[in-house]
C-alpha cells in the first residue's frame, strides 16, 4: 500500500475511457448493447457537468459486422478483418452518436493507426485535432483504423492505443473498463487464492508478471496489455484505473468509489517529448549495447558509438530506435542521430573516429541523452 492519496474520478480534468468489444457488443445478437451504451453516455454527461473532458477509445467495429457479413469463425484473415472493420465502424459510430445525442453531446470520430502515434508530426497533428474537438465541446470516439491496418503495423489492442491517446492529450486519468474489477495476484477465474490489488504504486517486475493470456471471445486484450498500457500512462504522469465495466453506469460506480485497481502516476513523469519516445510501439531499428554502455546510460549519459555492438533495421536520422542489451531485453529507446548504414559503420568506434569513418563529422553520440529514455529500472541495471 501507499500513503499517497488515490486518484478520484470526480476530480479529474481530462479522462480517457477505454471500452472493449466484449462490453459493447451483445454476442448473441452481434449488436450494440444499447442500454449499456446509454448508461455510459449518461455517465459521460455527468462527468462533463462536473467540468471533466472525456475522450472514449472504443473497440467493437469488427465484432459488430461479423454476423452481418457471415464471418462467424473465431479467427479471421487479415482482409476479412479489414472488410468487417469497414462495415462495423459505421454501426459503432452510429451507436455512440445515438447514445450521446440523448444528452445533447456531439460525438466525433477519429480512426488512428500506429503511424499517427509513432510519427512525431502526425502525432502532433492528432493531438491538435483532439484538443480542438474537446475545446468545441465534443466527445471524440477513437478506434484503431482496422480497415487499413496490417498484421505487422497495428496496435492489436486498444489498451495501448488508449494509453498513447492519454499521453498525447495530457490526460490526468485513464480508465480501462474491463470484464474484471482490477489486477489480482493471479487469475481469479482459476485461482481461489488470488488477491485483489486496490493500488499499484510502481510497476515492478513482479507486478508485470501478473499479466496473463487474453480472455476468450471478441476481446484481443487481456491483463498483459493493460499492464503495458499502465506503463505508458503512468510514466507520462497519468493515473490509470482498471475496473469492472459490465454493469450499467460503470463510470458512475467508479466515481462513487467502486472497486478497481489504481495505478499511480510516476513521481518523475517525463516531458511530453520523452513520453512520446517512451511510449513508442514500433521502433524502426535496434542498437545492441555492451554492459559498459548500459552503466553509462543509467548514469544519465548519451549513447556513444563505442558501446554499440550491433545495429539492425533500416532507419533514417531522427527515427526512433530501440536500445537492447545482449540478452535481447529492451532497456531504452531514443531518436537516432545517424541513419542505419552510418550507424553500423561507426558502431564500436570512438567518437573521434567518426569523421574518418564517414568522411564527414556528425554528432559524437548515436543517441543524445535529451533524445533517449531509459526503460529499465536503475537498480536492476546496476546490480
Amino acid at each position: 500500500m501507499t500513503d499517497t492519496p488515490l486518484p478520484q474520478l470526480r476530480t479529474a480534468q481530462r479522462v480517457v475511457v477505454k471500452i472493449g468489444s466484449a462490453l459493447i457488443v451483445d454476442p448473441e445478437q452481434a449488436a450494440p448493447r444499447q442500454a449499456w451504451l446509454d448508461s455510459v453516455a449518461q455517465d459521460i454527461a455527468a462527468l462533463r457537468a462536473q467540468g471533466t473532458e472525456v475522450v472514449v477509445v472504443s473497440s467493437g467495429a469488427i465484432a459488430l459486422a461479423r454476423h452481418q457479413l457471415g464471418l462467424t469463425r473465431r479467427v479471421l484473415r487479415l482482409e476479412e478483418k479489414q472488410a468487417a472493420a469497414s462495415v462495423g465502424q459505421i454501426r459503432l459510430a452510429q451507436a455512440w452518436t445515438d447514445a450521446l445525442s440523448r444528452f445533447d453531446i456531439t460525438a466525433a470520430q477519429l480512426l488512428l493507426t500506429p503511424d499517427d502515434t509513432e510519427n512525431r508530426n502526425r502525432y502532433l497533428n492528432a493531438r491538435a485535432s483532439l484538443n480542438t474537438l474537446l475545446a468545441l465541446g465534443c466527445v471524440p470516439i477513437i478506434n484503431e483504423n482496422d480497415a487499413i491496418a496490417t498484421t505487422e503495423i497495428r496496435f492489436g489492442d486498444n489498451d495501448r492505443l488508449a494509453a498513447r491517446v492519454a499521453e498525447m492529450i495530457n490526460a490526468d486519468q485513464l480508465v480501462l473498463l474491463s470484464d474484471i474489477d482490477g489486477l489480482y495476484t493471479a487469475d481469479p477465474r482459476n485461482n481461489t487464492d488470488a488477491r485483489h490489488l486496490p493500488v499499484v504504486a510502481e510497476l515492478t517486475d513482479s507486478i508485470e508478471a501478473m499479466g496473463g493470456a487474453p480472455p476468450p471471445g471478441y476481446s484481443s486484450g487481456g491483463m498483459r496489455t493493460k499492464l503495458m498500457a499502465a506503463r505508458i500512462a503512468t510514466q507520462s504522469g497519468c493515473a490509470m484505473a482498471i475496473t469492472q465495466g459490465q454493469p450499467l453506469h460503470p463510470l458512475a460506480r467508479l466515481r462513487d468509489g467502486g472497486r478497481c485497481t489504481w495505478f499511480l502516476p510516476a513521481t518523475d513523469a517525463r516531458s511530453a517529448r520523452k513520453s512520446w519516445i517512451a511510449g513508442s510501439l514500433t521502433p524502426a531499428g535496434q542498437a545492441v549495447i555492451d554492459d559498459g554502455a548500459i552503466r553509462a546510460l543509467t548514469m544519465g549519459s548519451s549513447l556513444l558509438p563505442a558501446g554499440v555492438t550491433a545495429v539492425t533495421g533500416d532507419f533514417d536520422r531522427g527515427d526512433l530506435i530501440a536500445v537492447m542489451d545482449r540478452q535481447g531485453n529492451r532497456i531504452a529507446c531514443g531518436l537516432a542521430a545517424y541513419a542505419a548504414d552510418d550507424a553500423r559503420r561507426i558502431a564500436g568506434h570512438q567518437s573521434d573516429e567518426i569523421e574518418d569513418l564517414l568522411g564527414w563529422q556528425g554528432a559524437d553520440e548515436l543517441i543524445h541523452r535529451d533524445d533517449l529514455v531509459l526503460l529499465m529500472r536503475t537498480e536492476s541495471a546496476t546490480s
